[in-house]
């Protein structure tokens, strides 16, 4: 293989008959290009494979001889490399020659002819420009190896920057891989968080209603009297009726729940739950209806739209702790491009408290309430949702934290006529018994069903009973001269204020008043309870745990004076 080294700037001149090797040399040497004459063909391969610039050949010195080594040579150059050759060549015309000359100028690629006799200044500028013209050739070769080089360092980089990203890659999987695994931690944690919320909510309700069944139960075998067992069966039907809804409300949620819709006329079902709401709120809540005169008849299960607007009401009671208005209102709305057929808009509108963008973002989720432990399964919206889907419409919430809270059912309208009659969810009948002879209890208790049965337990064992919804109204009856000689209260009651911060404020102003906790979810408060010394009382109990609970938590309070009396 031809060897090129950029030293290697010399000129080999093959002239081996006559003078024309040395002449040639002198001339080369004259204009500054060192020059080496060759002897013999060996001579001169072993020369071009050293290093060379230029050849310069007298073509008679190659006649007769084997060139197959000369053209092997050439053909072996690098890719940059182009040796340049210079011939002198004679006159001879013949065909044999020409031909001869032909094949050699093809085989050597690069050569200039020059024929004798030629002027030493043509031959010395020829080879002066097959000099420079090799020079170039080194440049190329320099520039070619300074790319070959930036080449493999950007080999060499690309391979260090692939494996560093490999690395980081697979850095990245891990870490996905991790989170991952968090987030799947965050899911099961979720449930679980889900499951207590559940847990708790219904817990408490079915406690409750357990409470007014069992309760009753025990009471029954202690009374004769008929119009007594007709309270308490009625009180047990009511719950038992309860426990439907709220089970119609868990299978509203998960979607299983076999609705019935009908051809309902919305401003006479809600209409007639006028009373069912008002005693379902507090008496500084407020319910105003504002139905469109021709209102369209909606296509529902009208015991679930019952449900829904009680829940609804109820929810937006507790978003007013300092009292309001619920607008119920109910418009028509017709087919449009973003409503696909009739729909009837209703809208359930509170004044209260309002939700900022983070808690309208969830609140249709199940199990999610803003409410305290125990007092709801976060349920209440999840069974709205459903209960509007399963029904071919929609919900949305519109609020604002500070400006109240408007939820929106767009439900279809109904082509056929409602019935004539009316079936509603529930009754929600109170009665109060009262008897007076061992002491007067004053009874703080929500829910309506629970307060009957407990205020007729009560009078059973000879107390008269005074019956309050809220904390705040029981310290207002402490108040306003009523006798009282022990407190019973529920722990978890609407208005910002439970049982154990009553039993608080109730200690401050009359330290030696018995009071008795009652809950059907007793752990929600059961450290702060225990802090104030206050006994707890688990729903559901019998007439012989309340009797109990009564007596120890008088004993507890008692200091050798009457029992204490708010004047």
């Amino acid at each position: 293989m031809l060897k090129v080294e950029r030293d290697s700037g010399r000129v080999l001149i093959f002239a081996p008959i006559g003078r024309d090797g040395p002449a040639s040399a002198e001339l080369c040497r004259r204009v500054g290009l060192p020059a080496e004459v060759c002897s013999n063909l060996t001579q001169l391969l072993q020369g071009i494979e050293a290093g060379v610039a230029t050849v310069l050949i007298a073509e008679e010195g190659l006649f007769g001889q084997d060139l197959l080594p000369l053209f092997a040579c050439v053909e072996g150059q690098p890719p940059w490399s182009d040796l340049p050759f210079v011939i002198l060549t004679s006159r001879q015309e013949q065909p044999a020659v020409a031909a001869w000359r032909q094949r050699l100028v093809t085989s050597l690629r690069n050569v200039s002819l020059l024929e004798r006799p030629v002027q030493a200044i043509t031959l010395t500028s020829t080879v002066q420009a097959a000099f420079r013209a090799r020079l170039r050739q080194y440049e190329v070769r320099v520039l070619l190896e300074a790319r070959d080089r930036a080449a493999q360092e950007l080999e060499a980089q690309v391979i260090a920057r692939t494996s560093e990203l490999e690395e980081a890659n697979g850095q990245l999987r891990r870490q996905m891989s991790e989170r991952a695994r968090i987030e799947e931690s965050l899911r099961q944690a979720q449930k679980i968080e889900a499951i207590g919320q559940l847990t708790g909510g219904v817990a408490h309700d079915f406690n409750n209603l357990l409470m007014v069944i069992s309760g009753g139960l025990d009471m029954l075998d202690r009374q004769t009297d008929p119009d007594r067992r007709k309270r308490l069966m009625d009180g047990m039907r009511q719950a038992s009726q309860r426990g439907a809804g709220l089970t119609r409300q868990l299978l509203a949620f998960s979607r299983r729940q076999s609705l019935a819709p009908e051809a309902v006329d919305l401003a006479r079902q809600i209409g007639s739950m006028r009373e069912l709401l008002d005693r379902s709120l507090r008496g500084d809540v407020h319910v105003r209806l504002e139905f469109t005169p021709d209102l369209w008849p909606i296509e529902v299960d009208p015991g679930e739209l019952e449900l829904v607007v009680l829940n609804l009401a109820v929810n937006a009671r507790d978003a007013m702790p300092e009292g309001g208005t619920i607008v119920v209102r109910a418009e028509n709305v017709p087919a449009s491009p973003s409503a696909v057929g009739d729909f009837v808009r209703l809208s359930v509108i509170d004044t209260g408290t309002g939700m900022p963008p983070e808690i309208i973002a969830r609140v249709f989720e199940p199990f999610f309430t803003t409410k305290d432990i125990g007092k709801g399964s976060g349920l209440g919206l999840a069974q709205v949702h459903g209960f509007a889907t399963q029904s071919g419409g929609t919900v949305e919430i519109e609020s604002e934290a500070g400006r109240g809270t408007s939820v929106i059912l767009l439900l279809p309208r109904s082509q056929r006529t409602p019935a004539a009659d009316q079936h509603h969810l529930i009754d929600l009948h109170l009665t109060r018994p009262t008897t007076g002879s061992v002491g007067c209890v004053l009874l703080v208790e929500d829910d309506d069903e629970v307060a009957a049965l407990v205020a007729e337990m009560l009078g059973q064992l000879g107390y008269e009973v005074i019956r309050v919804a809220s904390a705040r109204a029981a310290l207002g009856a402490l108040a306003n001269g009523r006798v009282v000689d022990v407190v019973v209260s529920d722990i978890m009651m609407p208005g910002g204020m439970n049982g154990v911060d009553l039993a608080r404020e109730v200690r401050k102003r009359r330290a030696e008043l018995p009071i008795l906790l009652t809950s059907g979810y007793a752990e929600a408060a059961k450290r702060d309870a225990d802090a104030e010394g206050v006994r707890i009382l688990p729903k559901p109990y019998l007439l012989t745990e309340l009797a109990a609970a009564l007596q120890t938590a008088r004993d507890q309070n008692l200091t050798g004076e009457p029992s204490t009396r708010a004047h």
